[in-house]
């Protein structure tokens, strides 16, 4: 059984509990044993950065080096935090000064430093490359069946942050739901970004950033939209009535986080993944 530290992001056990539900008992089917790092905290968001990059990398590097002591790599449900920690990661092994001051604040209030072997996988990019689309599609008992809109988000989608898919035109998320028994639509939007960390100060402007990306997975024909990031997945999810009032535009879609279509189709939730199956029937009706 392959051994992983569990980074769960800012939101998967507060304002998106459906992420934590799920990854549990997937990463059990998956043979994924995740082990919990209980001295770890927030990654910053990119917000924090906004103030203090410095302190953003500190939280960050300190994660890093917790799992690093367990002698693991992390795994992450969440683009934006994978997104952070791959930039720290490359941080550290291109400026070993800034590396050096870095650590030395981690040292001094929590005894540990990064040395840069740990390092961040996002759920997507292990599935597809160390677990394997055969062995995934093995264990479906519940395919899919509906067309689905792939949403990356901008934050993963960068050289160094992606893996071995393209920073510009990604495809493992639409293989993975081809092996899940889904149709992948192509919609221009799936990695533009819902103005996440702006959504407070720029309501209006998040908004429409956010109506943008449903309106155009709605327009090629989607069914639901599964995002990779558990960020934007609240813009996409609980902000999209408010998203089409702002702008007029049609944004009622069913959201799903993608480890909730990986579990719904290996056979765990059997009922949220029928409510889902009516959602999509009456929504486009």
């Amino acid at each position: 059984m392959a051994k992983l530290a569990y980074y769960p992001g800012n939101v998967a056990r507060a304002g998106a509990s459906e992420v934590e539900d799920c990854i549990q008992p997937l990463c059990k089917i998956l043979g994924i044993d995740l082990v919990e790092l209980p001295k770890s905290s927030s990654d910053g968001g990119n917000i924090i950065r906004q103030t203090s990059q410095k302190l953003q990398d500190s939280l960050v590097a300190r994660n890093l080096a917790l799992a690093e002591e367990k002698g693991l790599d992390i795994i992450t449900p969440c683009a934006t935090s994978h997104a952070i920690m791959a930039e720290t990661t490359m941080t550290f092994r291109n400026d070993p000064v800034y590396a050096s001051t870095l650590n030395n604040l981690i040292a001094r209030h929590s005894k540990i430093e990064y040395s840069g072997e740990s390092k961040s996988w996002h759920l997507l990019h292990y599935l597809v490359e160390e677990v394997g689309l055969d062995k995934i599609n093995d264990l479906v008992k519940n395919p899919i069946g509906m067309k689905v809109a792939c949403y990356y988000g901008p934050n993963m989608q960068r050289e160094g942050c992606c893996s071995g898919d393209d920073p510009f035109m990604p495809t493992y998320m639409e293989q993975l739901i081809e092996a899940l028994g889904g149709t992948p639509i192509h919609y221009d939007s799936r990695c533009s970004s819902v103005g996440t960390p702006s959504l407070l100060s720029l309501e209006k402007s998040a908004l429409r950033m956010t109506a943008d990306v449903l309106s155009d997975a709605i327009t090629n024909g989607a069914d639901l939209l599964v995002t990779a990031c558990t960020l934007s997945h609240q813009n996409l999810d609980s902000y999209q009535t408010k998203a089409g009032k702002v702008t007029g535009k049609n944004t009622a879609i069913p959201i799903v986080h993608l480890t909730e279509i990986l579990a719904f189709a290996m056979g765990v939730f059997p009922d949220r993944f029928a409510q889902l199956r009516t959602r999509a029937k009456l929504i486009g009706s």
